[in-house]
């Protein structure tokens, strides 16, 4: 493999379901289905070749999703100083993977895992070894991601993943489309960093638990307080004004926070195109707010979690 080249792309197949995925970042490139006419029918937006990615689409987010105000945090009584790489402030956003070359540990048809390290030395401001996997799995029913975590190093060390998809069912833009939210509060926030302060969505305009038209809603808003089905998967549905095409992103429990964004700062070709629905197992900045989901790995130990798709 060109560990360089951050235009490999690898498209996997399950019935009429495709899915783009590339090693560079272990990012995924689109999800669609191929109707009989050879028309593509997106369910992920994506992209082909690096340089048209926009707004993160498909970015894996770890060791930490979101921001981290400043950069900055406190951990085992140690301050630590990350790069701040956020071109909306000085702040250090989505971990480190997202722009590094993931090896493919293994592949079939339907399946792909990717692998990465991250060792003490090698970023700033995060002293920690971890072992990272992410595959992607297709079926005939959709798509199922699942990552790993592992503490390879000596010490104790905070971690959080995310990811960055942008779903449709269609529509030109997202405004008449219908949207579910299983979640009751959001994290109040100033210039793009929580304040503290948890807000229920009863009588906002972010109280989506029950399906309802987006409109004017403009989302750039992390979820938490999620209200699990019986079989305690987190389900979301994201729907056309008609209802007859919809998606279903589904998360485990693993996943505890969601960030939705609508891409109102996008260019005009992307602007409210498609949905952000983000997975992530810790809220916003949770580097400095720990009781906010933030996963302490001992050494030696793992965390895995799961979220998936299907259409219809």
């Amino acid at each position: 493999m060109q560990a360089n080249n951050a235009d490999i792309e690898i498209t996997l197949e399950a019935a009429d379901l495709r899915l783009r995925v590339s090693p560079y970042g272990a990012s995924l490139r689109g999800l669609w289905r191929e109707g009989a006419d050879g028309q593509q029918h997106e369910i992920i937006t994506g992209y082909t070749g690096a340089q048209h990615k926009v707004g993160g689409q498909g970015d894996v987010l770890i060791p930490f999703p979101g921001r981290v105000h400043n950069g900055r945090y406190t951990f085992d009584g140690q301050t630590h100083q990350m790069a701040t790489n956020d071109k909306d402030g000085p702040n250090a956003i989505h971990g480190f993977l997202r722009t590094e070359p993931w090896e493919i540990a293994e592949q079939t048809p339907s399946e792909i895992t990717f692998a990465a390290t991250i060792g003490p030395d090698d970023y700033q401001g995060y002293p920690f070894a971890l072992r990272v996997a992410v595959s992607y799995r297709l079926d005939e029913q959709g798509l199922r991601c699942r990552m790993t975590l592992e503490n390879t190093g000596d010490h104790a060390a905070p971690v959080g993943a995310g990811f960055h998809p942008y779903f449709t069912v269609g529509s030109a833009v997202i405004d008449a489309d219908l949207l579910q939210v299983p979640m009751a509060a959001t994290l109040e926030m100033e210039k793009l960093i929580p304040t503290g302060r948890v807000l229920p969505v009863d009588g906002t305009a972010y109280d989506f638990r029950r399906l309802r038209p987006i409109g004017d809603t403009q989302f750039n808003t992390c979820y938490l307080q999620p209200q699990r089905d019986p079989d305690g998967l987190l389900r979301f549905r994201l729907a056309s004004a008609d209802n007859r095409r919809a998606v279903t992103i589904w998360l485990d429990s693993t996943f505890d926070y969601v960030v939705l964004f609508s891409g109102d700062g996008l260019p005009a070709p992307h602007r409210r195109r498609a949905l952000a629905i983000e997975p992530m197992t810790c809220g916003a900045d949770a580097f400095n707010r720990p009781d906010w989901g933030l996963i302490v790995l001992q050494p030696g130990q793992s965390v895995s979690g799961s979220w998936g798709v299907s259409d219809g």
